[in-house]
């Protein structure tokens, strides 16, 4: 259940630093992305200790700082890393910064993420457009009383990713040079990685990628009537597929690696987006 009174203290918090944002849109970094966020034209920093509902980031890689900032004419709130439900911070940890950014008026969100490929053919360094996702967590963040905020009670999920969005997306990599893979992301609870059995079975499921964030996310974003899109950098092969141990130092190592990548499609893609309407 998502509790109203932390994430309304978080958006007077925002309100306060940034009294003259107005967000189209957002993106949320993830493990070792946080260094996106260059590419955007700054315009204001503000460090998630600062905003009540928000807190420290608990993870390394993840810079812990709410930017404000431009890229192609679109004001943008990009989110330095994010809380995750192994957590324990409760639901307002997760759901603040879409709150903040449907509250704001932004219109769509852009979800990344470092995950484990499970597909043999891919590679570490790999980008994948979300097409879809599978939430093996076993909970959902609109459990409890229905608060209207976050749409109707029963939301539908079958058009989660923005296709136009994905199209964008798509565009960007192809102008970028960048290339780009599409698949299912699977998100599970954490923080412990995956076991090979499991793995062997989510493949068999339709996973391509696996994770432990992102999902929650998207969750709330669409049914709050926010346009989603997701992409998944491979930091490393899922449990089973290489005869090696996972570590969370080869999923910043490999994030860091593909930054440049990243960045080039990025930019790419706000200038896309500054095509057509949000």
């Amino acid at each position: 259940m998502i509790l109203r009174k932390p994430l309304e203290a978080s958006l007077a918090a925002v309100k306060k630093a940034f009294p003259k944002a107005k967000p189209q849109l957002g993106m949320i970094l993830g493990s070792g992305l946080s260094d996106i966020a260059d590419s955007f034209e700054p315009l204001g920093v503000l460090s998630y200790e600062k905003i009540p509902g928000l807190g420290k980031a608990g993870v390394a890689g993840h810079a812990g700082r709410l930017v404000w900032g431009k890229s192609a004419g679109i004001e943008t709130f990009v989110f330095q890393g994010r809380r995750h439900y192994y957590e324990c911070a409760g639901w307002e940890a997760v759901a603040t910064p879409l709150f903040l950014l449907k509250s704001l008026g932004a219109k769509a969100v852009f979800l990344t993420n470092a995950a484990g490929g499970t597909n043999p053919k891919w590679k570490p360094g790999d980008l994948m457009i979300i097409d879809d996702h599978i939430n093996m967590m076993g909970v959902t963040p609109l459990l409890g009383a229905h608060d209207p905020f976050w749409g109707p009670r029963f939301p539908d999920q079958s058009f989660i990713y923005d296709r136009k969005l994905r199209g964008a997306l798509a565009r960007a990599g192809k102008k970028a040079k960048v290339a780009l893979r599409h698949g299912v992301y699977f998100a599970g609870t954490g923080p412990t990685y995956e076991t090979p059995a499991e793995i062997r079975s989510w493949r068999t499921l339709g996973a391509d990628a696996v994770g432990m964030s992102t999902v929650p996310e998207a969750m709330l974003a669409n049914a709050a009537g926010l346009r989603v899109v997701g992409l998944s950098c491979i930091t490393n092969m899922a449990a089973g597929i290489l005869n090696q141990a996972l570590t969370h130092q080869e999923v910043f190592e490999t994030s860091q690696k593909a930054m440049a990548s990243m960045k080039k499609l990025i930019l790419q893609f706000w200038k896309e987006l500054a095509k057509e309407t949000l």
